[in-house]
C-alpha cells in the first residue's frame, strides 16, 4: 500500500505543480554537464551517495570476466559497455543506429530487433541494457529472447527508470510528441534520442514476475536517487534533494527515480560458454572489426 501523503505527491497533478512552481524565467537547459555538476554537489553534500550509472557500471563490472561476451542490447552510443574493451567482447545492438553511427564507440554493430534477436542460443555470457526497458512494448518477449541467447549461469544486467517517481509518472502521461518537444527544451536532448516510453518493465514487482517467468533470478536490485531532475534552478534543485531525503527511509525508497539490478538465468546442467559463445556471433553474423550489419 501506497502512504496516502507519497501517493499524492506521485499524482500528476502533484508533478506539474511542482514543475509550475519553478520560475520558467530563472530556469534553463539541463543538459547532462549541468547534471552531472549537481550530482557532484550532491555527493559532497551526502557522502556515500552514488549516481545510477556509478552503480550500474561498477555492478556490470562484478560479472565481467577475460572471456566474457556482451551484448549491449539498445546501445545507442555505447559509452559503458564500450569502456569493457580490452576487458571482455561486447557486441552492441539497436534497432537502428541512424544519425549517431558515427558516435558509437564499439567494433561490433548489429541492427536487429530485441523481440527476435538475431543471434544463437547460448551466445552471450553477460547482457548489458541501460535506459531500455521504458521502451519495451513487449517485455516478456524481450526478457524470453535474452534467456535464450544467454549460457546458463550468464548475467542480465540494468539500469532503467522507475514507473513509480512522480516525474515517470507525469511524464508518460504526455503525447508522444510534445514529450519529445519538452525533453528538448528543458534537456536539451535531440528529438532522435528520444523514443517511445510503456514503462512495463518498470517496477520491482513487475520486473521479478517478468524475469522470473523468463528463467531468470535475482542477484541484486538498488533503488537509486537523483535530485537533479528538476534542478532547473536552485529551487529545483532543492525540491529534488527533499524528495531524496524523503525517500532514503527504507519504506519509500522503491519510490526513487532509477532501478538497477541484476539478475541471472537459471543453471539447469554445466556448460562450457568459451566455443558456443564466439561461434553463435560469427555463424549468425559474420561480424569483422568496424561492421555494421544491417
Amino acid at each position: 500500500m501506497i502512504p496516502a501523503s507519497l501517493s499524492r505527491l506521485s499524482t500528476r497533478t502533484a508533478t506539474w505543480a511542482i514543475i509550475l512552481a519553478i520560475p520558467y524565467r530563472e530556469a534553463g537547459v539541463l543538459d547532462l554537464q549541468r547534471q552531472e555538476r549537481l550530482r557532484a554537489r550532491y555527493r559532497a553534500a551526502k557522502p556515500g551517495y552514488r549516481p545510477s550509472g556509478e552503480v550500474y557500471d561498477k555492478l556490470l563490472r562484478q560479472y565481467l570476466r577475460p572471456d566474457s561476451v556482451i551484448l549491449d542490447a539498445g546501445c545507442g552510443q555505447a559509452g559503458i559497455v564500450a569502456r569493457a574493451r580490452g576487458m571482455a567482447r561486447a557486441v552492441g545492438l539497436d534497432i537502428s543506429f541512424q544519425g549517431f553511427r558515427d558516435a558509437v564507440d564499439l567494433a561490433d554493430l548489429v541492427c536487429g530487433d530485441l523481440e527476435a534477436l538475431p543471434f544463437a542460443d547460448a551466445t552471450f555470457t553477460l547482457i548489458a541494457s541501460s535506459w531500455v526497458f521504458e521502451h519495451l512494448a513487449h517485455p516478456d518477449r524481450v526478457f524470453a529472447e535474452f534467456a535464450r541467447i544467454l549460457v546458463p549461469g550468464g548475467a542480465l544486467v540494468f539500469l532503467t527508470p522507475n514507473a513509480h517517481h512522480p516525474i515517470t509518472i507525469s511524464t508518460h502521461s504526455i503525447p508522444d510528441r510534445l514529450q519529445k518537444a519538452l525533453v528538448r527544451r528543458l534537456y536539451g536532448r535531440q528529438e532522435i534520442f528520444t523514443f517511445r516510453t510503456y514503462y512495463r518493465a518498470n517496477t520491482r514487482r513487475d520486473l521479478d514476475r517478468l524475469l522470473t517467468a523468463a528463467g531468470f533470478q535475482c542477484e541484486a536490485f538498488y533503488f537509486v536517487g537523483d535530485p537533479t531532475y528538476l534542478a532547473f534552478n536552485e529551487l529545483g534543485y532543492r525540491l529534488g534533494t527533499l524528495y531524496e531525503w524523503l525517500t532514503d527511509r527504507p519504506r519509500l525508497e522503491r519510490f526513487k527515480v532509477h532501478l538497477v539490478g541484476a539478475y541471472v538465468k537459471k543453471s539447469l546442467q554445466p556448460t562450457d560458454p568459451d566455443q558456443r559463445t564466439t561461434a553463435g556471433i560469427c555463424h549468425r553474423h559474420a561480424i569483422r572489426g568496424g561492421a555494421v550489419r544491417a
